[in-house]
């Protein structure tokens, strides 16, 4: 519940100051914005399966929260504790994504995407299916990530 409450916090105030602004954007505007928030997502994606941080790094907003497993990090935490390990597993176990909605407000965004992944990692057997929420805000150097939760089970 503290997970939902944080990623419904951080849409409202992303989305707040947004809502003047998203009255006066036209639709070819979000769609514009909806494919460069895509790409942001997947260039994310392709960084930690690069093993490239500095790109990864650079696609996050100052302030991003990231949700996974029960637990929540801020942009410095997840720098030093989790984004290494992230990378390790993108490198090590290739998976595919299917975005499945993506939402432009104003000045925030959020994609929605699922995965299945299927491999070995650190010696052991990887079959998982999971579910992606990035939410995104247009900041002066363009799209940036505020926010990820991610959760994923066992394949069935």
């Amino acid at each position: 519940m503290k997970l939902l409450t944080a990623i419904i916090a951080c849409i409202a105030s992303l989305g707040v100051a947004n809502a003047v602004e998203a009255q006066v954007r036209s639709p070819q505007t979000a769609a514009t914005d909806s494919t460069a928030v895509v790409r942001v997502v997947e260039g994310f994606h392709a960084a930690l399966a690069a093993g490239d941080s500095v790109v990864a790094i650079a696609l996050l907003d100052t302030g991003v929260l990231v949700l996974e497993s029960g637990e929540m990090e801020n942009g410095s935490d997840y720098r030093r504790h989790h984004l290494s390990a992230d990378i390790a597993f993108a490198r090590a176990v290739r998976g595919s994504r299917v975005v499945r909605q993506v939402t432009v407000r104003g000045t925030a965004a959020w994609v929605v995407a699922t995965s299945r992944t299927a491999g070995t990692f650190e010696g052991r057997a990887i079959d998982s299916e999971g579910a992606e929420l990035m939410v995104l805000t247009l900041t002066s150097e363009g799209w940036r990530i505020a926010a990820i939760h991610w959760s994923s089970h066992r394949r069935r």
